[in-house]
Parts: C-alpha cells; sequence; structure tokens
C-alpha cells in the first residue's frame, strides 16, 4: 500500500501517511494524553422492562 501525502486533520501540518487521519506527532500525543487502559466489563444479564404485556393474539383463548 502507498503512502498518502496529506494535510492532518487535527494540527494542518502535511504528513505522509498510509491512512487519512491524524499526523503521527498527533496520534502520540493523543494517546498520551487521551489513552487509557483497557478495562473487563461484565456482562449484564437482560431483563425484560416490566410494562412490556404480551399481545393480544398471544393471549387469546380457543
Amino acid at each position: 500500500m502507498g503512502e498518502l501525502m496529506i494535510e492532518c486533520p487535527r494540527c494542518g501540518d502535511p504528513a505522509t501517511e498510509a491512512y487519512y487521519g491524524p499526523c503521527t506527532s498527533c496520534r502520540t500525543e493523543l494517546r498520551a494524553t487521551l489513552g487509557g487502559d483497557a478495562t473487563d466489563m461484565a456482562a449484564v444479564e437482560y431483563e425484560p422492562k416490566m410494562n412490556v404485556t404480551p399481545n393480544a393474539v398471544a393471549l387469546k383463548d380457543d
């Protein structure tokens, strides 16, 4: 894949990158200031809302 000559959308400086986006120096700065460690998230079991009721067709007796 070729390199693209772009203008960084963050700082406006010309840059040569493989993909369009922030330049290497901006990405480094963003990782340092905004990046964090990944955390494990526990999956929450689905519980239907109490105000949901079956429709009339489902309750219909023969």
